[in-house]
Order: structure tokens, then sequence, then C-alpha cells
């Protein structure tokens, strides 16, 4: 990257006002901790004594939640269920600033929450509540009618589809958002999951991990990431494949470019928790991508704001500050 301290200022201040739609699978992220200082004598397992316990906002709540703190506006159109859970999840998108009015209630599905035990600061068990059957009609109907409402009420800068398999992006739904978004000439950003890998076709960026990427072409295992990038590009005519490796960084492919790959390497972390790094990773990139960055520079800021928030235990969203200044002292040619 040949970026100056100047234009790494100019973008970050560029992402304030931008007005993002996320679409897709919300949920309640709960933490459960505690210490592990004996075994049950009922079975062999370990007994937590519970010293904490609090909610998050998860799914694609947590890249509105990265939009936000990013300084851009999200809107978040969802579906959840109309109980407890969901008004859990209410309150907490009142606490966290976040508007409400473009998510739909369903008698006929639950919440999903995800509850993680926590022992001295490692994740011990996860817990999950969930429906993962598609959207009735109806409730596609309803969750249409706001896209389309919010897309021409609202001049939405760039549309994210962050699927978790939990029902809400149905094909016909993605599908019918992406023409959408075509004729606004709004970019789609992708965060796939293995159902409907192959309905996000003519997107701006889709960005799947190197093993969603396998098994969504069902690839042998000894394929190159390179040659299923290809692949997987030519399937969907999308303008760009920005792979997650891990611990290995990030690799992307441009059509305007499609010869090469650029493949930018983790940085050293003291990796805690990699639980939404992979939110974090679309809200960076979807905001850059408004902002006019080529894809090399894309991936770079991505890759960093990734492992940043592996840094800290649970779901949390990226810290701007933290991340202008660290996307200085790596890439920038005058810091």
């Amino acid at each position: 990257m040949n970026i100056t301290s100047e234009h790494i200022d100019k973008l970050f201040a560029s992402f304030n006002g931008m007005r993002v739609m996320i679409i897709g699978d919300v949920m309640i992220d709960a933490y459960t901790e505690g210490v592990v200082e004996r075994m049950s004598p009922e079975a062999p397992v370990p007994v937590l004594d519970v010293r904490k316990r609090y909610n998050r906002l998860g799914g694609a709540a947590n890249v509105a939640l990265n939009i936000k703190a990013l300084g851009a506006e999200p809107y978040i159109c969802s579906v959840i269920g109309n109980d407890l859970k969901g008004k859990k999840f209410f309150q907490l998108l009142n606490e966290n600033g976040l508007e409400t009015n473009h998510i739909a209630q369903s008698d006929c599905r639950s919440t999903t929450l995800k509850e993680r035990i926590i022992s001295n600061g490692k994740q011990m068990l996860r817990i999950d509540q969930e429906d993962t059957f598609d959207l009735t009609d109806e409730e596609q109907q309803q969750l249409t009618a706001i896209i389309n409402k919010t897309v021409h009420s609202e001049k939405i800068d760039c549309i994210i589809l962050q699927d978790y398999n939990k029902g809400v992006l149905t094909k016909s739904l993605i599908e019918a958002t992406i023409a959408l978004a075509r004729k606004e000439n709004i970019p789609v950003v992708v965060d796939p999951k293995k159902k409907n890998f192959l309905a996000y076709k003519n997107v701006t960026l889709f960005k799947p991990n190197a093993k969603e990427l396998r098994e969504g072409l069902a690839a042998e295992d000894n394929n190159s990431i390179e040659s299923n990038t290809e692949k997987i590009q030519e399937l969907l005519q999308c303008e760009m494949v920005m792979t997650t490796l891990s611990e290995k960084g990030i690799i992307i492919r441009a059509k305007t470019d499609s010869t090469e790959f650029h493949h930018i390497p983790a940085h050293q972390r003291d990796i805690v928790d990699v639980s939404g790094a992979g939110d974090t990773v679309l809200s960076v990139a979807s905001l850059c991508i408004v902002a006019g960055e080529n894809p090399f520079n894309i991936a770079a800021i991505s890759n960093i704001a990734g492992g940043l928030v592996c840094e800290k235990v649970g779901v949390v969203p990226i810290d701007k500050e933290k991340l202008r200044l660290e996307v200085k002292n790596i890439y920038a040619t005058n810091a």
C-alpha cells in the first residue's frame, strides 16, 4: 500500500454520514462469565462459579454496531420473534443508539440467542436458541416492503447482506435485493453462508472465509485459494472476492484486475477471541468501497480491523480511532 497519512485521515472522515443498510440474521450474544475451581460430583464436568452475565448485539446487528462505530448511519432490516428475547433485542438496540423502525416481528419465529459460557477469559461452551427455517411468504413480503421503502427514502450508499443461515436471507429475497441495488446503483457487499452460497450473483464484494469458499463450491481440499476464488468470481460475476484466511490474513481479487491476487498477511496480535471478526471486516470493507478505495487498500484496512477486534473477549465493534492510528502506523508513507 502506498498511502499518505493525509489520505488515511480523509478516508476515515469520509465514513461520517454514509448510509448503510444491513439485511440479514440478527441475534443476541449472551455471556455468562465465571471461574472454574472444581469438578462436579454428579458428572465429570467443570462447575462454573458465575461472576457476571451480560448481553450484546450479534449477527447482522453487530455489523450495524461496527458501521455506527465507524461514523456511518446503519439501517438494520430483519425479522425477529415476537417473544421475550425480541423485547430484549429491541432494548439492546435502544441502549446502543440504533434505530428499530426497519425490523419486523413474527409470531412464527424465535429470536436467535447464542449464550457463551466463559471461564478465566476462555470460552467453554456455547448454547444456541434459534429457528433456521426460511421466512414465510408473508414475512418475506413484509421485509421486502421495508427494504424497498428504506432504499428510496434514506438515500442508501451501500447494502450489506449478512447471512448466518437463520432464514432471513432467502434465495428470492437475495435476488430481489440485488436487482433493486443494481437498479439504484448501490454497491452490495456479502458475507455468505453455505445454503444460498451461489445466489449472490452480480454483487460488488463477496466475502467468504476459506472454509466457506471450499464448501460452497464443493471443491477438493487440495484446491488452492486462488483457483477457488477464480471459480466463484466466474460463477457469480462479482466485482471483488475477498477471502478471509484466519491467521494467514486476507486475499482479494478484483474483476478489473483479474490476473492479480493481493494477499495481505495477518499482523502479529494477541488473539483472545475471533467472534465477530468477520462482521468487522465486512463493515470496514463496505465503507472503503463507498469511499472509492482500491481493492488492495480495502483488504489491507479490513485485515487490520479484523485483527484488532480479536484482541477483545466477546463480540465487540471496532474502535475507529485505534484503527485509524494502526493503519497509519503500518501503511502511511509519512506517518
